[in-house]
C-alpha cells in the first residue's frame, strides 16, 4: 500500500481542493432548496430502513468480490474470498479520496500484485474485464435513459449535458474493451506515445535504458493484460454467471435507492427511478470529483422534479444513499487498506530477514 499513500499525499492539495469544492457544491444546492427542508425530510428517515440500505450495499460488494473472484479463477489462482473481499475495499477507499490520481483498476492490481505475488497485467486484465461485466447492464439502460431524457419536459441544455454525460462514460469503458480486444492497435497507441515523451522522461529521470527496451516491456505487458482479458471474456460459464451477478449487483443498487427514499416516506414511480438513478451512478463514474460529489445530486434533483419528486426529498435521500454507498464504504476501505498495508510491510521484513 505504499504507492496508494505516496499517490495520497503526492496530491494530496489536488484531493483537499476536490474534496473542498464538492463540499461547496452540496452547500449550496442545500442553500438553494433550503437547509431547513432538506432538514426535516431527514428527521422524518425511519433508521431501521437506513439500516437495511447499509446491508444491501454491504451485499452488493460481497457480489462484487465474488464475481471477481470467479474472473481471477479463469485467467490465474485466486485468493481466498476473505482477501479478496478486503482488497476490494482497500481499492474503494484509494479511488473514492483520489478521483483522478488513482483508478480503482490499477490499484486492485496492485493489492494482487503484492499480496498474491499476481503479476500486474494479469491483476489489471481482471479487475478491468470486472468493470466490463459491471458496464454491460448500465449500457442498456442507459440507452433507454437517454431516449427518455429526450423525451421529457426539461431544459434543453440539461438534457444535451445528461445525454454528454452518458455518452462520455460509454466511450470511457469502450475505450478499455477495445484496448484488451485490438492488442495491435493499442500496441501502436501506446509506444508512439511512449516515443513522443521517451528524450523528456530520459532526461527527468537520468536512467540508463534505451527505447527498445521500453518497447519490449510495452509488448509484453499488452500481450499479457490482453490474454488475460480474453481468457476471462471468452469463458462462456464464466460470462454467463458473471453477468448474472452484474444485474444482481445493478438490481440490489435500484432497490437500495428505493429503500432510501422509503426511509423518509416517499416512494417514486419506478421506472423513472431506475433510470434517473441509472444515470447518477453513470455519472458517479466520471472522474470529476470524489464521487462526483454535488454534480451528481444537482442531475438526480433536477430530473426527479420531471417526475413530482421535491428537491428537499431528492436531497435527503440521496445524502442517505451517500452514506451507504461513499462515506460507509471508505471508512471501511481505510481500514481495510491500513490492515494490508501492514500486511505487506511485515511480508517485505521477513523477505528482507531471509535474504540477509
Amino acid at each position: 500500500m505504499h504507492d496508494t499513500y505516496e499517490v495520497i499525499r503526492k496530491h494530496k492539495w489536488k484531493i483537499l481542493v476536490t474534496f473542498a469544492l464538492a463540499a461547496f457544491l452540496i452547500f449550496s444546492i442545500t442553500f438553494i432548496i433550503g437547509f431547513d427542508d432538506v432538514v426535516n425530510a431527514l428527521r422524518k428517515a425511519k433508521w431501521e430502513w437506513v439500516l437495511f440500505n447499509l446491508i444491501l450495499e454491504v451485499g452488493i460488494n460481497l457480489v462484487w468480490a465474488a464475481r471477481w473472484k470467479m474472473i481471477i479463477d479463469v485467467v490465474d489462482k485466486s485468493p481466498k474470498f476473505s482477501t479478496l473481499t478486503i482488497m476490494l475495499f482497500a481499492s474503494l477507499f484509494g479511488n473514492n479520496v483520489t478521483p483522478s490520481a488513482a483508478g480503482g483498476e490499477p490499484l486492485r492490481a496492485y493489492l494482487l500484485k503484492e499480496v498474491e505475488d499476481t503479476p500486474f497485467e494479469i491483476g489489471f486484465a481482471t479487475s478491468t474485464a470486472d468493470r466490463v461485466f459491471e458496464f454491460l447492464p448500465f449500457v442498456l439502460i442507459s440507452i433507454i435513459a437517454a431516449l427518455f431524457v429526450l423525451s421529457w419536459r426539461i431544459p434543453p441544455l440539461t438534457q444535451i449535458l445528461v445525454v454528454a454525460m452518458i455518452i462520455v462514460s460509454i466511450l470511457l469503458f469502450g475505450i478499455l474493451i477495445y484496448a484488451g480486444l485490438r492488442k495491435e492497435i493499442t500496441q501502436k497507441i501506446i509506444i508512439s506515445i511512449a516515443k513522443s515523451i521517451y528524450p523528456t522522461a530520459i532526461r527527468l529521470t537520468k536512467k540508463d535504458i534505451t527505447f527498445s527496451e521500453i518497447r519490449e516491456k510495452i509488448i509484453f505487458y499488452i500481450n499479457r493484460f490482453s490474454t488475460g482479458f480474453l481468457t476471462a471474456l471468452k469463458d462462456r460459464k464464466v460470462f454467463l454467471f458473471a453477468f448474472i451477478l452484474s444485474f444482481a449487483m445493478w438490481g440490489l443498487d435500484m432497490l437500495r435507492m428505493y429503500v432510501c427514499f422509503g426511509s423518509i416516506g416517499v416512494y417514486p414511480p419506478l421506472i423513472p427511478l431506475v433510470i434517473i438513478y441509472t444515470i447518477g451512478i453513470l455519472i458517479s463514474l466520471l472522474p470529476l470529483l470524489p464521487g462526483a460529489w454535488g454534480i451528481r445530486e444537482a442531475t438526480l434533483i433536477g430530473l426527479f422534479a420531471v417526475v413530482g419528486v421535491s428537491a428537499d426529498v431528492v436531497m435527503a435521500a440521496s445524502l442517505i444513499d451517500r452514506l451507504a454507498s461513499y462515506v460507509v464504504p471508505t471508512i471501511i476501505g481505510a481500514i481495510a487498506a491500513l490492515y494490508i498495508g501492514r500486511k505487506v510491510k511485515n511480508r517485505s521484513f521477513k523477505v528482507t530477514s531471509t535474504d540477509s
